[in-house]
């Protein structure tokens, strides 16, 4: 007799917000320029970015976290794609093609619910229809994709970098602390090893507002 409930939406900023602070880690190197102040190492080796301003970012889901994070990037003056099987006139960019988003955009920010259709919908086949350099976010569903195909991606410089908040393996690990531990998946490890890769532990949702939300509407 205990009951299951379904909160269907609550605070879409704050995943929205979260692709963002990825996006804008990486490619401003925020995270090692934090480790290397720590250190006194005042060096601008290796740090440089790019403009968002004129970018191209792909946004894959176009649900209310899709259109939230739509109007960020709309603020950072960057050109928003969309692919969605169901169109919202309230998305702020322009809809096109699987196809096309994938070589167009310079980031690509996934942003739907996982199904038997999308699953792994990055794959190698995928990845290679991708402009060379590009971003690739996930704040939505490990499983949406293949973490081998990722990293050999990221190897071959196909991907630029990866800011995860899933991981398409990560029930038995993430929200623990295996800080005295040796993780046991080596997928995991590698692709968190690499200098160009970001992975946050499913936390993209905590928020004070968001918590608040979930519990309000249960």
């Amino acid at each position: 007799r205990v009951k299951i409930l379904r909160v269907p939406a609550y605070s879409p900023y704050s995943v929205a917000e979260h692709a963002m602070g990825l996006i804008l880690t990486l490619n401003r190197k925020l995270h090692r320029a934090y480790i290397r102040t720590r250190d006194h190492n005042f060096s601008l080796e290796g740090l440089i970015g790019f403009d968002l301003r004129g970018k191209t970012v792909g946004i894959i889901g176009t649900g209310k976290i899709g259109r939230c994070f739509a109007d960020i990037c709309s603020g950072f003056g960057m050109k928003i794609l969309g692919f969605d099987p169901y169109e919202n006139k309230e998305f702020g960019g322009k809809y096109v093609s699987l196809d096309e988003l994938l070589a167009q955009s310079d980031i690509i920010s996934l942003h739907c619910p996982l199904t038997k259709e999308n699953h792994h919908l990055i794959s190698d086949k995928t990845i290679e229809k991708m402009k060379k350099g590009a971003y690739i976010i996930n704040t939505s569903r490990g499983q949406l994709i293949d973490t081998a195909a990722l990293i050999e991606g990221l190897k071959s410089g196909k991907i630029g970098g990866a800011g995860l908040d899933v991981y398409e393996e990560e029930t038995a690990l993430f929200f623990e602390d295996y800080s005295d531990e040796i993780i046991p998946d080596d997928t995991l490890s590698t692709i968190i090893s690499m200098p160009n890769v970001i992975v946050t532990s499913h936390q993209a949702f905590l928020t004070r507002e968001a918590l608040d939300g979930i519990a309000e509407t249960t």
